[in-house]
């Protein structure tokens, strides 16, 4: 038990947290200490990590819509039933993004934790002007990021045109190619392999979330701590009004479920998606779940479902969402109406790319950060906490793939 303890990476991650604050508490902030080599050797273990992030994110956000456009199966299947579980996914996930973005705009603003003189934005992200925030010269220059050279926009982590150069890509690879082609075989073990280096990536957090908050909690005190648990609040309450009103309101009205039943048949789904903070794992019972339990038919739930495991993430949505507002608010950016714009959008698509894994979505918050000018190390403070908030919006994501095809079923029928 202990030894398993000792391996979990949520424990690890917060012990190191932990000792960082301990030891920057104990010692006072002082230029002499700042210039020392054991402060340098620190910083240059988060540069290392946030480097090793920078460096694959163009390849998982590319690989990862790739296997969810390609996982469809045929154009047709995209035309008919495909394209109404996309809708209704991209109107559930509209509502989460809606419901994490009004809130926290509508509450008072995080305090400034970090001197943003120290911080320095990466050389080729590439920001909207906040200056030009008209609807024409927002639209004018979203055209001008996405519509670069795809091997350029890799080059220089420009992730909007990653991903419109992945949605066509992916498109054409379906009218082009026979269903069971090796290429999309191929796609498929590319984005494994790209998600196995993650892994190894993620491996290296401990030491990260160490450096990283051991600086913050020099420069800012002991007031991160105390922020992080409010936002922890903030996003569980979110996701419980996401996940116990709203989805179920809306299977209610489509199709006239009783709220008993539905809860009653979820249960079981969630749970699992709750214990193993997995949506691809629960799969299987998802299925089960929905053709014994909900009796939709075989060929809705075959489509749905794993296409919800991969492009559909609610609570994903949501948390990318609030966070990305808590940590710009944290290192006072003023995102401005563009800004908002920006990440609605990337939350939106780093959704549909997150891998179905546990914190499968912290890939697809580097999106939502490279976007509007956060630095990635950011990604770090979120990491202590992200792990007991993953296992929650992890269930209401499955809750959403079972509702969706719950929805699309009786769409079906008439």
């Amino acid at each position: 038990m202990h030894r398993r303890l000792l391996k979990s990476l949520p424990f690890q991650l917060l012990v190191s947290g932990l000792l960082a604050w301990a030891l920057a508490s104990a010692l006072p902030l002082s230029a002499e200490f700042e210039s020392s080599t054991t402060f340098k050797l620190l910083m240059l273990t988060k540069t290392t990590y946030i480097g090793l992030l920078k460096m694959l994110v163009g390849a998982v956000v590319l690989f990862s819509l790739l296997r969810g456009i390609t996982s469809i199966g045929s154009t047709l299947r995209l035309k008919e039933l495909g394209f109404k579980t996309i809708v209704f996914y991209a109107f559930t996930s509209t509502l989460a993004i809606g419901l994490a973005l009004g809130t926290s705009l509508s509450l008072p603003k995080w305090p400034q934790l970090i001197d943003t003189s120290t911080v320095k934005v990466g050389e080729h992200v590439q920001l909207i002007d906040q200056t030009s925030a008209s609807g024409g010269a927002i639209v004018e220059k979203l055209f001008n990021m996405a519509l670069v050279n795809p091997f350029q926009a890799l080059a220089t982590t420009n992730l909007l045109a990653i991903v419109v150069f992945a949605l066509l890509f992916g498109i054409a690879l379906l009218a082009s190619l026979p269903e069971k082609h090796p290429v999309f075989d191929v796609i498929n073990g590319l984005n494994m392999a790209v998600n196995r280096v993650v892994s190894w990536i993620i491996k290296l957090a401990p030491l990260a979330v160490f450096s990283i908050v051991f600086q913050f909690t020099l420069q800012s005190g002991n007031a991160i701590f105390g922020q992080l648990a409010l936002f922890a609040l903030l996003v569980f309450t979110l996701t419980l009004i996401h996940g116990g009103f709203v989805l179920p309101i809306i299977a209610k009205i489509t199709t006239g479920i009783k709220f008993s039943h539905l809860f009653k048949a979820l249960s079981a789904p969630m749970a699992m998606a709750f214990a193993t903070s997995s949506s691809s794992a629960t799969l299987p019972l998802s299925m089960q779940t929905a053709e014994e339990e909900l009796n939709i038919s075989q060929s809705t739930s075959s489509m749905v479902l794993p296409l919800g495991s991969i492009m559909n993430m609610d609570g994903t949505a949501l948390f990318e969402g609030v966070a990305a507002i808590f940590l710009a608010q944290m290192y006072g950016i003023d995102l401005g109406t563009s800004g908002l714009i920006m990440i609605f959008i990337m939350a939106m698509v780093s959704s549909i790319g997150a891998p179905g894994m546990p914190s499968g979505s912290m890939s697809g918050m580097q999106l939502v950060l490279l976007a509007v000018g956060i630095p990635l190390e950011a990604i770090a403070i979120l990491l202590v906490i992200e792990r007991p908030l993953d296992t929650f919006r992890t269930a209401v994501n499955v809750e959403g793939d079972l509702i969706a095809a719950l929805v699309i079923d009786k769409w079906q029928n008439k």
